[in-house]
């Protein structure tokens, strides 16, 4: 670890964000493996289509806990939009789609991530109150069954299409995020770039855990 790096996440923030994509990409492979008859062979990898289904029950409880979690969380700092800053960071999409001279400050977590977790929290929900009801048809009305399998496959539809999006500009689509869900620990130069009011409040609050250095009480903090 190089001196000077800044702790992005914690142990726990990283173990929720992994236990949610974890489940979620599970959830994704053997509902793909279920829904499909062309995708039938993935049950092949489980010991069949019966265990699939139980591996697939069992994962949306995981993914359940998780995303109760990851709600209750990062709800305040990614729920919610921050104007104008967020709206003009939506205005030149960031900066990854075309040059911007100067990308607009956000904070912790960006609009586009923002639109991420919004999606997942919503959607997710969505996938998990379905999902236990499909998960006894039998005690509701198959007129209400029918339709929930559609709303659950098009939350599907949803946070799949989303996580490879995340995914991307986690990685390659902005070089530099990967470390803060591994490690939990970015560098200055990337936090000034990408979330350059956060790393503002954290330092005027004293908050700011910098590797290799003491912690610093913000003048606010002092008696």
């Amino acid at each position: 670890m190089k001196k000077g790096m800044i702790q992005a996440t914690d142990a726990f923030e990283r173990l929720t964000h992994w236990g949610l994509a974890i489940s979620c990409l599970v959830l994704c492979v053997t509902g793909l493996g279920m829904m499909f008859h062309t995708f039938n062979f993935i049950g092949s990898f489980f010991g069949g289509l019966k265990a699939l289904k139980y591996i697939h029950n069992f994962t949306g409880i995981v993914f359940a806990f998780a995303l109760y979690g990851a709600i209750r969380m990062w709800w305040k700092e990614a729920g919610v939009f921050s104007m104008p800053e967020d709206l003009d960071w939506i205005l030149c999409a960031g900066g990854y789609l075309w040059h911007v001279d100067k990308v607009p400050e956000v904070g912790k977590y960006n609009p586009g991530q923002k639109a991420f977790f919004l999606t997942v929290a919503a959607f997710g929900a969505v996938m998990v109150v379905t999902g236990l009801i499909m998960w006894f048809p039998l005690a509701f009305p198959s007129w209400l069954v029918r339709w929930l399998f559609v709303l659950h496959a098009l939350g599907f539809v949803a946070i799949f299409a989303f996580f490879f999006i995340h995914l991307y500009l986690g990685t390659i689509g902005s070089p530099g995020s990967a470390p803060a869900m591994f490690s939990g620990w970015v560098t200055r130069a990337w936090l000034k770039k990408q979330h350059a009011k956060w790393l503002k409040e954290m330092e005027a609050e004293g908050k700011l855990v910098v590797y290799g250095e003491e912690k610093k009480e913000s003048p606010v903090h002092q008696g």
